[in-house]
């Protein structure tokens, strides 16, 4: 039996040998100090980047849907007219940009500015019917 009762001793000792073998010194201990400190401010900045970037995305849809745009119709038909001059001071004879300003013109009750782009539109195409109903309607007849 003592026998049996030396070999628990040793089975204990080895075990406390192991689990106390390397003792923590100073400069580990700073280290994983100085680790944790790290992360933990790694994390709080992550987490604050992301709680402002969600609120002012919040905070700009807000706003957004505050302020209405009023932007009138006349406005938007003047702009159109002015794109389909630019079009036509570089291509003459564009007929989208031709039909276009016609129906723009027509749309702001411009039937004399009107006239003159129908006038290129049935030159290029006498077989289109409908610029030349158009184009009697815009002179009035």
């Amino acid at each position: 039996m003592p026998g049996k009762q030396r070999g628990k001793g040793l089975a204990m000792e080895s075990t406390q040998k192991k689990s106390s073998a390397r003792p923590v010194n100073k400069g580990d201990r700073i280290k994983q100090i100085f680790a944790l400190v790290s992360m933990v401010g790694f994390g709080g900045s992550a987490i604050f980047g992301m709680v402002s970037l969600f609120g002012s995305g919040l905070s700009s849809q807000h706003q957004q849907k505050q302020t209405p745009v009023a932007v009138s119709q006349e406005s938007l038909l003047a702009a159109q007219e002015r794109g389909y001059e630019t079009v036509l001071r570089r291509e003459p004879q564009n007929l989208t940009a031709l039909e276009g300003l016609a129906n723009v013109r027509l749309q702001m009750n411009n039937k004399l500015g009107a006239i003159e782009p129908l006038e290129k539109l049935v030159k290029l195409n006498p077989d289109r019917a409908d610029y030349k109903v158009l184009l009697g309607q815009a002179k009035g007849k």
